[in-house]
């Protein structure tokens, strides 16, 4: 692995080759990872949802939590934080947008998980954004708030399962589950799907770094989109994977579970490592930005609890602009 690494960061155009073709792999990767997922669900009569939250979310966040804890250890603390406000960001205006355009007819949505999870995303982005207002640094004691936060919220989430609030009924209807396939076998090709997606993911990060540095394109930058789309890549292609499969309750779901563990996981078990500190630039760029998408992003669910088109074209421009703006605000001399 670390020869395949020296080969990408040494020749630009073997970073473009290794970067197209770790696409193409993913996008297989992601399809078998979705369908895993999905009938595990089924096999454990678990709403896509909450699977979507908790199961493919954390599988498809680890990425962004090796990241950012390798460059806290390392003292790159604009690499770890960035890494997971950008996350966040390319999730939500990227990922619930490519969904949002890929799926024929509107999403409907449940109600109440929307809510909670809606509010919990927009309650610790505040808080991380408190956090980090006035030092410009998120603090060992404030990232183990924030992990704690999240430990209470996976608590609920389970407790509220185990009661039937968030159990559909007609969720299971006319869809393609492999419920002939062994416990065992869906593991294993979840695993396998699974480590697909972080091998290729891993080869994104390093390709678009490489070009980017080609390129000459400055460290925040690269820390807040393109470091942060290639760790978000898991998501995203998760996302566009099961939204084709006409599961889009098991995207949204996985992309609104994957912004609280960025918040509050994995920025908040980086800082734990060390404290991450930024300028008030960067903070004050980034956190604002976020913010903007998610209570976006949160108002158009909230609209009849469904996903449109319209809502994916506004937040895919609303991306594009956070794009654009951090190459003005984080160009070279200034």
């Amino acid at each position: 692995m670390h020869i395949v690494h020296t080969l990408i960061e040494a020749n630009v155009w073997v970073a473009w080759l290794v970067l197209l073709g770790s696409f193409a792999i993913l996008a297989k990767c992601a399809d078998i990872f979705v369908e895993s997922a999905v009938s595990l669900a089924y096999k454990f009569k678990l709403p896509k949802l909450v699977v979507g939250i908790v199961l493919v979310a954390f599988a498809t966040t680890a990425p962004e939590l090796a990241v950012s804890m390798i460059s806290a250890l390392r003292g790159n603390a604009q690499i770890a934080l960035g890494n997971a406000v950008g996350s966040v960001l390319c999730n939500t205006g990227l990922g619930l947008s490519l969904c949002a355009l890929f799926v024929a007819t509107s999403v409907t949505l449940a109600p109440r998980v929307i809510k909670q999870t809606g509010s919990v995303v927009l309650g610790v982005g505040v808080l991380a954004f408190l956090f980090t207002a006035l030092d410009a640094s998120l603090q060992r004691w404030e990232g183990a708030i924030l992990v704690l936060a999240f430990c209470i919220y996976m608590m609920v989430l389970f407790y509220e399962h185990k009661g039937g609030k968030m159990h559909d009924e007609d969720e299971w209807e006319n869809i393609e589950a492999h419920t002939d396939f062994s416990i065992s076998r869906l593991t294993g090709l979840f695993v396998l799907g699974l480590a697909g997606i972080l091998f290729t993911s891993n080869l994104i990060v390093t390709s678009a770094t490489t070009i980017a540095h080609a390129l000459h394109i400055p460290q925040g930058i690269i820390a807040l989109t393109l470091v942060a789309f290639g760790t978000s890549v898991p998501e995203v292609a998760t996302c566009v994977a099961a939204a084709r499969k006409h599961h889009a309750a098991l995207a949204v779901g996985n992309i609104m579970g994957a912004n609280i563990m960025n918040i509050c996981w994995v920025a908040g078990a980086s800082s734990l490592i060390n404290d991450l500190t930024l300028t008030h630039k960067e903070i004050f760029f980034m956190f604002p930005a976020m913010l903007v998408v998610i209570i976006t992003a949160q108002v158009l669910l909230w609209r009849r609890w469904r996903l449109v088109r319209w809502h994916g074209a506004l937040l895919l421009g609303l991306y594009i602009v956070y794009l654009l703006a951090s190459f003005l605000v984080f160009r070279p001399g200034t």
